[in-house]
């Protein structure tokens, strides 16, 4: 006989629900562990229907170690801002962040395909699926970074899981990393300093500047004298050190370093569903949909 308690034990287990459970259990004759793989593996089939949604909601976390000599910023996606407030989608995240701070996987892919720390049975990907599964949302691990310092590590999110940074501070205080990572989630600048901007990023904007003077009527050697003066200015937008500091726009980013006897090596910045379609809602059609499963 399938008892409620027993129904509630997989219920608690698995996330399933309720029904869902009492099936399972009636046709593995009360079985937990065949009862649990049969919701996983009708899961895997749930979970597959999912995978053509677009995700580009979800959430960026930061882990960092406790003595803050790593960290990691890791961004996961699901289809709705509300999937990103749920609990059991946010601790995959957390634990997801620290699988990484531990393993040191070198892509996503080798991410999925490990074991968990947690849970040696799964792999992260057996996880992911279970939780698109119960959670009921298409759902992706797209993309990580995680640093390693002699010095420090430090992070900043901001907006609730909106925007994530991370940054590698060989020297300085935490005071001055945490307001380095500040200015980089405000300014969003694309590379540290730069010898780091690539050298067809420099050509194409020295062309559109030189023909930006060209239009105002500038003759050739005066254009070229404006783009030398004007590229500067690209150069203060898109580079971090070259960056005006926020909290105090009268010196730069290097200035405030150089004050601090502090030095900031790497950094990365990741905004949630950068550069991934948006959902457009459509609620008559998401109805009939469902209607038609």
């Amino acid at each position: 006989m399938i008892t409620a308690s027993l129904v509630k034990e997989l219920r608690e287990k698995t996330g399933a629900g309720m029904m869902d459970c009492k099936k399972v259990l009636t046709e593995t004759d009360g079985d937990m562990e065949k009862a649990a793989e049969l919701l996983r593996e009708r899961g895997i089939t749930k979970a597959a229907k999912k995978s053509d949604r677009i995700a580009a909601e979800g959430l960026v976390y930061c882990y960092l170690a406790e003595d803050k000599k790593l960290g990691v910023v890791l961004e996961v996606n699901a289809e709705t801002d509300f999937v990103a407030k749920n609990e059991e989608f946010r601790k995959f995240v957390a634990d997801t962040a620290k699988q990484i701070a531990v393993t040191n996987p070198a892509d996503v892919e080798s991410l999925l395909a490990e074991k968990s720390i947690n849970d040696s049975s799964k792999t992260i990907k057996d996880i992911l699926t279970d939780k698109i599964a119960t959670i009921g949302e298409n759902m992706s691990v797209r993309r990580f970074e995680r640093f390693e310092s002699a010095g420090l590590v430090e992070s900043y999110v901001h907006g609730d899981g909106k925007i994530g940074v991370l940054v590698d501070c060989p020297k300085g205080t935490e005071e001055v990393a945490k307001d380095v990572c500040m200015q980089i989630a405000a300014a969003k600048p694309e590379y540290l300093n730069r010898e780091e901007v690539p050298q067809d990023v420099v050509s194409h904007e020295m062309e559109i500047l030189k023909a930006q003077a060209m239009n105002e009527g500038k003759p050739a050697e005066i254009a070229e004298k404006m783009v030398q003066g004007r590229i500067g200015k690209f150069y203060g937008e898109i580079c971090l050190l070259e960056q005006p500091f926020v909290k105090e726009p009268d010196i730069k980013v290097q200035k405030l370093l150089d004050n601090n006897n502090a030095e900031i090596t790497r950094f990365a910045r990741f905004e949630k569903g950068e550069g991934l379609q948006k959902r457009e809602e459509n609620f008559a059609e998401e109805v009939a949909k469902q209607m038609n499963q």
